[in-house]
């Protein structure tokens, strides 16, 4: 059974990889020829300044005195360049963003794992075309450019990581620090001759990168003073550079200025999912060859941003992210970075109508490069007979319309030629997307075999090891066996072939060849089959067809919940009328009503709004008094148990509620401190990385007693889980747990009820390394329930208190009990524990209920796999490449979600026994019972 498990974690890791192999592999190809615009560029160098995390409507709106809050950009809008919004996509992250605008390209949604300090993969950038750049800020940023760079001429300045602290008392530091290094620069300029001669070259850019918008905007939320003041700090700062740099190049209006973003920010601080606080950035633009401010009568959005900015008659012109990179090398006549999928805005541009047609042609070539490129590569590597070339862009196309738009270009026909180019790009742009998907139908197809043969393997093994459905296996029969492993044999050589001969890379063998040897070890039960299908067709037609229909209507009750929160409600709901389905109701009236109250009270929380948006500290202490309640009379039932309870017990218990009361005590003053916006003390820091360590240990020296030793576990997981809440959802584990604790005694009284063995006490039943399978009863039609409780119950402890499909679900706020500084693995990790906790505590009432109810750990496990392959099986469908941004990462996170419960679930039950079942023992004492 090890092996099993160990195949299937393999197994599982291949089916989540898969994601990402089939729908978001690196979009990146490289072997192209750089390509600019043959005329003079209208600016000589760029000043390109990021305002990280600001949102659109933040800039632009009026306070409540209408008075501009970036009087400076708001100036620029009205009189002196062009504006509009860049919409980003997702993920709405720094790193991702920042690719957009410099490189002009998307990256694929892997590549955010690999990291914000190194590139998965080598690109292309408007830093690394340019003669000479200059950057500030975040080394995070700044690195990601300069290590691509070719050559020795991007140089950076950056300050300490450590810097960026969102409990600091003035993170706006950062912004300040930027500013004064430029000023610094400048004016070191003037006295160094061969820094002075560099910056007199043509194509050159200033990068300014301001980090304290979006830490202020983490750390007290856009709408919050601290946000606001720091945008008019960034508004007053780049009016000072911009009037520096333009004395310091004489006034020679050859300097190009740009203010973006990388991305938005949430109403309640967070970013990374589609939300329209997130994707609309500001975009403002002034400078040589660019378009002045153009007055409109009306112009139809479909946002209120205009109206609520006041700026219904100022043309508003908005791009896409990507868009910018192109824009940028047309203004100072780089070549456009190679990599780049944007497309040059040119209602932006304000130069003759050569300059922009010819630009609109070296685009259209520039990106038709890397068509050429994919489909080269893509028809090397595919047999001439099965290869299917894009037919809406032909090579005689190809060269039809590069031809018809210069010849346009040469007449005069500019406006031709422009559309033309257009018309080039967007088939190339889809020859690309076409070519990028060329393998998808068949590696999804070597997927979905192998997710139906793993299911259909699990299922006979359930059936094989732990019912009693088989009446007998002949063992005589051995030439079937023979002839059907040759036939497999045969059957991975020819698709091995097959592969070898297209030259397909190594994980195009892992998803093909998969499903052989699954579905081998499926047809190789064929005995197990045979007697399935004998049973079946025993069984009444109408009593199948009901089961299947229940099944069904489960598991898509499971599915919706991924996308409606409120279906955990109603499903919650229907759970609280189990007693009077069953004999409980009349049997075990307590009990029951325990657990319709319990069903219930879960219910409301996944109608709250989704956590971190109104922070509540006063919840979370009200959640730890209520846990300090509970525990004191739970130690209060265990000490009127006198033959049973000793000092070291009953020490430890308090202690573990001592953790509870420092928790409390850590969580107020950090909120405190940090509204005060003097930072994490360290001694508050200290008290919490020790509790978070002791509520490892803690559990395992209690005795393994299965009252007591939840109880413990449930002690220990709520003291980290206060220090990492911030409102309601520190009541969430203490009402699950409760509920975790009735659905024990429920399903003893269950199978008491359906004719098990007689009654044992739930306080006498102790956790102890799971014995052998033939201790343990048959599997029978009820068991199946038990399995979708858990797996329902587990999708309840993941989005009962928010969408965590979504990345802005995300609050920073949960972690700065341990630390503030930026540290995105270590901030990530934490949030992840905060998530596995309810996890953690239904996996060990389920090792409780297993216990309880006399079955095999592995045989329940077996089908709580069952239903998450399912499942997983039917987000695999629904992944999506297309369409808005928000449904596409939405997809994505469902698939990754499920797949990651289904390798967590054999993590985490091994956890679970772990946490359950061992026993530390620190002394040698002889225990003294208490009197």
């Amino acid at each position: 059974m090890l092996l099993f498990f160990l195949v299937g974690l393999l197994v599982h890791f291949v089916f989540f990889a898969s994601i990402f192999d089939i729908y978001f592999t690196s979009p990146l190809v490289h072997g192209m020829t750089p390509q600019f615009t043959p005329l003079p560029p209208p600016a000589r160098r760029l000043v390109l300044i990021v305002a990280d995390g600001l949102r659109a409507d933040a800039l632009c709106e009026l306070d409540k005195s209408e008075n501009a809050r970036a009087p400076f950009i708001r100036n620029i809008i009205m009189h002196e360049g062009s504006w509009g919004i860049s919409h980003t996509r997702v993920p709405t992250e720094s790193r991702p963003g920042h690719v957009a605008l410099i490189a002009g390209f998307y990256e694929d949604v892997s590549a955010v794992t690999k990291g914000w300090k190194e590139n998965p993969v080598e690109f292309d950038s408007l830093f690394n075309e340019s003669k000479y750049t200059w950057s500030w800020g975040s080394q995070d940023i700044l690195s990601m450019f300069a290590k691509g760079a070719t050559g020795d001429h991007v140089f950076t300045y950056s300050y300490d990581a450590k810097e960026e602290d969102f409990g600091a008392q003035d993170v706006a530091k950062l912004d300040i620090w930027v500013f004064d290094k430029v000023k610094e620069f400048f004016h070191a300029a003037r006295n160094n001759q061969s820094l002075l001669s560099k910056l007199n070259e043509e194509k050159i850019v200033f990068f300014l990168h301001l980090l304290g918008i979006d830490t202020n905007g983490h750390a007290h939320r856009p709408s919050s003073r601290e946000y606001k003041d720091n945008i008019k700090l960034v508004d007053e700062g780049i009016k000072e550079i911009v009037s520096l740099i333009k004395e310091f190049f004489g006034n020679d209006e050859k300097t190009a200025f740009i203010l973006t973003s990388d991305h938005g920010m949430t109403d309640w601080g967070s970013h990374g999912a589609g939300h329209p606080s997130e994707t609309f950035t500001p975009f403002v633009i002034w400078g040589p060859g660019i378009k002045h401010p153009q007055k409109v009568s009306a112009q139809q959005f479909d946002d209120t941003l205009l109206k609520e900015c006041k700026l219904e008659y100022w043309k508003r012109r908005d791009i896409s992210q990507a868009d910018i990179a192109p824009l940028m090398a047309s203004l100072i006549g780089v070549p456009f970075p190679l990599n780049s999928v944007g497309i040059l805005p040119e209602g932006y541009l304000n130069n003759t109508d050569v300059f922009i047609a010819e630009s609109m042609f070296t685009n259209a070539v520039q990106i038709l490069e890397q068509f050429k490129v994919k489909m080269t590569q893509k028809k090397e590597v595919t047999l001439p007979f099965f290869f299917t070339p894009f037919k809406l862009l032909s090579d005689s196309k190809q060269l039809n319309i590069l031809r018809k738009a210069r010849s346009y270009i040469k007449l005069k026909k500019y406006d031709e030629a422009v559309s033309l180019c257009k018309e080039l790009i967007y088939l190339a742009l889809k020859g690309l997307s076409y070519y990028h998907t060329y393998d998808r139908f068949f590696l999804g197809i070597g997927v979905v075999l192998g997710f139906v043969g793993w299911a259909s393997y699990a299922s006979l093994l359930i059936i094989k090891s732990h019912s009693g459905l088989r009446r007998g296996v002949r063992k005589e029969v051995k030439k079937p066996s023979h002839l059907l492993s040759c036939c497999f044999v045969v059957i991975g050589v020819l698709i091995a072939f097959f592969l070898l001969i297209q030259g397909s890379s190594w994980t195009y063998y892992v998803y093909c060849l998969l499903p052989v040897p699954i579905w081998y070890a499926v047809l190789r039960e064929y005995q197990v089959i045979q007697d399935l299908v004998t049973s079946l067709l025993a069984f009444p037609s109408s009593h199948f067809v009901g089961y299947l229909l229940l099944c069904t209507l489960g598991i898509e009750v499971l599915v919706l919940s991924f996308f409606y929160r409120y279906v955990l409600t109603a499903g919650l709901i229907v759970l609280a009328g189990w007693p009077f389905i069953t004999q409980l109701w009349t049997r075990a009236k307590s009990i029951s009503l325990s657990w319709i109250f319990f069903c219930l009270l879960l219910a409301v929380f996944p109608l709250m709004p989704v956590v971190g948006r109104k922070p509540n500290i006063f919840l979370v202490m009200g959640a730890g008094l209520l846990v300090l309640l509970l525990s004191l009379f739970v130690v209060a039932s265990f000490i009127k148990r006198k033959d049973s309870f000793v000092n070291e017990e009953l020490l430890l218990h308090l202690l573990q509620m001592l953790s509870i009361v420092f928790s409390m005590c850590v969580v107020y003053s950090t909120h405190k401190s940090l509204l005060r916006k003097q930072g994490l003390p360290l001694v508050n820091q200290l008290v919490s990385w020790l509790i978070l360590a002791s509520s490892f240990i803690a559990p395992l020296l209690s005795p393994t007693v299965l009252l007591e030793r939840l109880v413990s576990i449930f002690l220990s997981s709520m003291s980290t889980y206060l220090l990492l809440s911030t409102g309601y959802e520190a009541v969430f584990p203490l009402v699950l747990s409760c509920l975790m604790f009735v659905w024990i005694h429920m399903e003893q009284e269950t199978l008491q009820q359906s004719g098990g063995s007689g009654k044992q006490k739930v306080t006498r039943i102790q956790f102890t390394c799971s014995p052998g399978i033939t201790q343990f009863r048959q599997l029978c039609l009820d068991d199946t329930r038990r399995a979708f409780f858990l797996v329902f119950f587990l999708v309840t402890a993941f989005f009962g208190t928010g969408n965590i499909a979504s990345v802005n679900s995300f609050d920073l706020a949960s972690v700065y009990c341990f630390l503030t500084v930026f540290s995105p693995y270590m901030m990530g990790a934490l949030m992840m524990w905060k998530i596995l906790i309810p996890f953690v505590l239904v996996m060990c009432a389920f090792e409780a209920v297993q216990l309880t109810t006399q079955l095999s750990s592995k045989s329940l496990f077996l089908m709580v796999l069952v239903i998450s392959d399912i499942m997983a099986l039917h987000f695999f469908f629904l992944v999506k490449d297309y369409g808005s941004w928000l449904d596409i990462g939405t997809s994505i996170s469902h698939y990754v979600i499920v797949m990651s419960m289904t390798i967590f679930l054999v993590f985490l039950n091994g956890l679970a026994q772990l946490l359950t079942t061992k026993k530390l023992k620190l002394c040698g004492k002889p225990k003294s019972h208490l009197v």
